[in-house]
This record gives C-alpha cells, structure tokens and sequence, in this order.
C-alpha cells in the first residue's frame, strides 16, 4: 500500500502523521519505506537524528523529491508492505507525481476555519489525478486539535459529507509530537500507553480498514 500525506498548505503536519504512520506499521512487523518528498528534507532530518541518538533503526527513509514519484514509489513497494510518502507544499509538479502514485492520499487539516481545509488548487489536482486513478482514494484527517472542542467537532460534522470525507480519528495539538521531532523517536517511545499513542494506534487502525475494504473508498 502507497499512502501519500499531501497538502499545499505548509504546517499542518504532515510529516509527523508519516512518521508515525510509519512507526506504527513497523511496531506491527511490516516493512516500511518513507519518502522524504519535501525538498526540506524533515524527514530525512528526523532519521539522522534518530541515528545520532544511536535509536535502532524501525524502518527506511529516502529522499526522492522530485517528479518521478509515481514511477520510482512502485518500485520500492515491491519490497516492503507498506510506502508512505511525506509529500511537499506548494510544488505542483511533485504533488502531481505522487497522486498517481498512491493508493491513499491523506490531507491533514487543522480545525479551523482560518484553515482553509486545502487549497483549491489541492482538490482541482486530486480530481486530475482521479481522471487517470478513478479508485484513488483520499481523506482529510484533523491534525493538531483538541478532540473535544467544540471547533473540532464542528469542523468534522462540517465536511462528514464532503468529497473527500474527513477520518474519524482526529489527532491532537500536543507536546510529545514536538519532542519526537527533536529527539528522533517517536510518541510511542516516549510514552507507550499514553493518549498520542492510543490516537496514532487508532489512526493506523482507520486506515487499515479503508485499506481492506472495511470503509467504503
């Protein structure tokens, strides 16, 4: 399975959610590949950190950021379970390349209406891509909010029936995000029962069971 996390807006998040998505696949046992597609290379930053910090490896990052994604990304799923692709903002190209070559595209948001939710250039390249990919399937999920406030739970009964649909699981605004960054490691380690772990478990979950059919594409 290819899973892209993509938005043009910059700051939401999406290289924590492709850590941890990562993380968690290959605390399961999975083979696990990530490519750094941002030409920022945050990613790849974490991973040098992680091994400066002398954390043992849990799964691979590459950098290929550039616009050959949808040919070079099946190629590496040949020999892992599972590719996510932290993907870039603002650089058209890339986002196009990646789009065809995921299987799931994941956009984080955050719950405000300031947000934006994704650009319209985001969603006008996501239906291109369907042209070619009529079962591309794609989401929106919260990112850094507090669940049960009032802004969250409207923002998701908001978009409940919009194209793309938003997860149900939503991520919180917390500090262990920003200290796994920092450390190279990720929330599980640094707290395996607490509620960042739990939501990155039920994330995984969620997307395990679009994967199999489980919830409707």
């Amino acid at each position: 399975m290819i899973v892209a996390l993509l938005n043009q807006k910059g700051g939401v998040g999406k290289t924590t959610l492709a850590l941890h998505l990562a993380g968690e696949w290959a605390g399961k046992g999975k083979r696990v590949t990530l490519i750094d597609a941002d030409p920022q290379g945050s990613a790849l930053d974490w991973s040098q950190q992680r091994a400066r910090e002398r954390q043992p490896r849990l799964f691979g990052v590459v950098g290929l950021a550039r616009d050959t994604l949808h040919r070079e990304a099946p190629e590496l799923a040949r020999d892992v379970d599972h590719v996510v692709i932290d993907g870039p903002p603002r650089v058209a190209g890339l986002m196009r390349s990646a789009l065809l070559a995921a299987d799931l595209v994941l956009i984080p948001v955050q719950p405000s209406p300031l947000d934006g939710w994704a650009s319209a250039e985001m969603l006008a390249l996501l239906s291109e891509a369907r042209i070619y990919r009529p079962e591309l399937c794609a989401r929106f999920i919260l990112n850094r909010c507090g669940a049960r406030t009032v802004i969250a739970r409207e923002t998701a009964e908001t978009r409940a029936d919009h194209d793309p649909p938003v997860l149900r699981t939503a991520i919180g605004q917390r500090v262990i995000y920003a200290d796994a960054a920092q450390s190279g490691r990720l929330a599980f380690e640094i707290d395996d029962d607490g509620p960042a772990a739990r939501e990155i478990a039920a994330f995984t979950s969620e997307i395990e069971q679009l994967r199999t059919g489980r919830i409707a594409p």
